[in-house]
């Protein structure tokens, strides 16, 4: 694949600019997450905060009065009782805004631990189409940097939009009661600032999704970076990925620095309609102050309220921008937490509490796509106790029958049924926790061995995980380990061979107690010697269940009690080992053609 189009090699379904108008219905669904704390600290904020801002309000006030009764007259006591309430007010202003500050903190973090919680367990629960159509490094950029893009608007945005608010309606209120002439004179510009603020709402806005969606695309590459590393060695294409990762992190940066400079044409409109009121201040004021219609101590406090005007415009301009970084994201979260599974759960599935391992499958047709079909009119029937193998080429349908077994996916036409009952009619948990699939690939999680094997069971004893091991051959690796059971293993178990790795899964399996086992290649990427010990484990594995295997290997699948060869989504032969031998059909030649390949090696 060609790496030059970065488009295309990283275009996920919900990966693109959305070109939707504001939507503050979608602003209210996010702060319904405020909802658990607004009966105490949001309370508690708000009260802190209107105890700062009507200290803020009164004290230009209290100026002006120090000046026309107390300074003009000179009077000392007055003067000295001006300045303690003064002092009182900034006080109070000091102490609301670390109140306000502490409180709203606790609050902002309390609903990103909410968000990021509820949205990795909504993703748990989604269907494999789901993550079929998405890279592993676009959902981890919902759930890291999409959330974290919200923490400024929850932790001070929110509570800086009220107190903004009555701020300047305060504001605008004294300045209409010490002179309503000279508030009108000045606020004049107001409505031209509005329109223009207007017209830069939708590009600023479009620029931070534009960032949300670079991001995404760079955390894609990086995570398939890391995973393929070896590839990129063996290959020697270090230089090629860095110059590719490169592109990517400059249009990262080209993003980020668009989105900012339009971002940065807000605040020094602000300023500019600060300079403008200012001056309308010093000519208009100065015209009335010599008519005799204001004072100087209420040209003062005018003075000052003009400082603090304009500071809270700018604010909300800058609460404005975070309100539409925080639009492009959330507007991403909720995309994926209003995706459903596209295998639900039915109203009313009937809870499982034991099979016995009957599976059917009737006239299954199923499709990936809606197009090209991987099944065509499988009928296939797997009775208790018994191993069925799955045989045939790449792409015959085998692994797309273990995924409607273990209901990934509904079959697309026909029914898939275990112990008589439509799985679509049973709990999808209660199903899941009795069918266990064993990959070629073992996935390891970072941990201890122990944590490992008890992922099957978490509630297993420590003598329930080690009799598990020890029964599938695993103790004796496990105990030469530095700290046994309780050696940690980094993620994908790098520590660990392959067939250790094989063995854990084995013992995960068995401590799980499944009565439905799928053997997915589970020994096609081990030597003999170890294929030896795995076949050992695996027939105490699969005693008393019934065992689903997909495997190329004879040594896995001739003592099947039957085996079910497959071809471009048709089963063409059906029977054990002697049977399709001797009818020298497509089993025969698939052994023929394996036997000529090991006598060539």
């Amino acid at each position: 694949m060609s790496r030059s189009n970065t488009r295309e090699r990283f275009s996920y379904p919900g990966e693109m600019v959305i070109d939707k108008p504001f939507n503050w219905s979608l602003m209210a669904r996010l702060l319904t997450y405020v909802k658990p704390y607004s009966k105490k600290l949001l309370p508690l904020a708000l009260a802190a905060m209107i105890v700062s801002t009507g200290a803020r309000l009164f004290a230009p006030f209290m100026v002006s009065l120090a000046i026309d009764h107390a300074l003009v007259d000179r009077d000392v006591p007055r003067l000295l009782l001006f300045a303690g309430v003064l002092i009182t007010l900034y006080l109070l202003n000091w102490i609301g805004n670390m109140l306000r500050t502490r409180w709203m903190q606790v609050l902002g973090q309390s609903v990103i631990y909410d968000l990021r919680e509820h949205l990795f367990r909504h993703i748990q629960r989604l269907s494999h189409r789901f993550f079929d159509q998405r890279s592993a490094g676009s959902i981890l950029v919902r759930i890291t940097n999409d959330v974290n893009s919200l923490q400024e608007l929850l932790t001070n945005g929110i509570i800086n939009v009220f107190m903004d608010i009555i701020l300047l309606a305060g504001i605008i209120i004294m300045l209409t009661v010490l002179s309503p002439s000279l508030t009108a004179a000045i606020l004049i510009i107001l409505p031209v600032m509005f329109l223009i603020s207007v017209k830069l709402r939708r590009r600023i806005r479009r620029s931070w999704q534009k960032v949300r969606l670079k991001q995404s695309v760079l955390n894609s590459h990086l995570n398939e970076s890391i995973q393929g590393m070896r590839v990129t060695q063996s290959y020697t294409q270090e230089e090629e990925n860095m110059d590719f990762f490169s592109r990517l992190n400059r249009d990262n940066f080209n993003a980020w620095n668009e989105a900012a400079r339009k971002s940065a044409t807000f605040r020094p409109l602000v300023e500019l309609a600060g300079a403008i009121g200012t001056v309308i201040l010093i000519v208009y004021g100065a015209s009335l102050y010599q008519t005799g219609e204001i004072s100087i101590g209420v040209f003062v406090a005018f003075a000052y309220y003009m400082g603090n005007f304009w500071e809270p415009i700018s604010r909300l301009g800058q609460v404005y921008n975070q309100l539409l970084m925080a639009m492009a994201s959330t507007e991403r979260i909720f995309e994926f937490l209003d995706e459903k599974p596209s295998v639900p759960e039915r109203a009313g599935a009937e809870p499982v509490k034991k099979i016995c391992g009957h599976v059917e499958l009737e006239n299954v047709v199923f499709s990936y796509d809606g197009e090209r079909k991987a099944l065509k009119g499988i009928c296939l029937e797997f009775l208790p106790g018994q191993k069925v193998a799955l045989v045939g080429h790449t792409g015959s349908g085998k692994t797309s029958i273990v995924n409607l077994i273990c209901r990934f996916y509904d079959p697309t036409e026909g029914w898939v049924k275990i112990d008589g009952r439509d799985l679509r009619d049973l709990k999808l948990d209660d199903l899941r926790s009795q069918v266990s699939i064993v990959l070629q690939e073992t996935f390891i999680f970072s941990g201890t061995i122990r944590e490992n094997i008890r992922f099957g069971r978490p509630g297993a004893t420590d003598e329930e995980v080690e009799a598990a091991a020890q029964a599938v051959g695993a103790d004796d690796f496990i105990r030469r380990l530095p700290q046994g059971y309780d050696t940690e293993v980094e993620e994908r178990g790098n520590i660990l061979s392959t067939g250790e790795r094989q063995l854990l899964s084995f013992a995960r399996t068995l401590l799980a107690d499944p009565r439905i086992i799928i053997l997915d290649e589970a020994t096609a990427s081990i030597d003999t010697e170890t294929e030896l010990r795995i076949q050992e484990a695996m027939q105490i594995l699969l005693a008393g269940r019934t065992a689903i295997l997909i495997a190329h290997r004879l040594s896995t699948i001739r003592d099947a009690d039957k085996i079910v060869v497959l071809r471009e989504g048709h089963i063409i032969e059906e029977g054990n080992h002697e049977q399709l031998m001797a009818e020298r059909g497509e089993y025969f030649n698939l052994v023929a053609a394996q036997f000529r390949v090991l006598g060539a090696g």
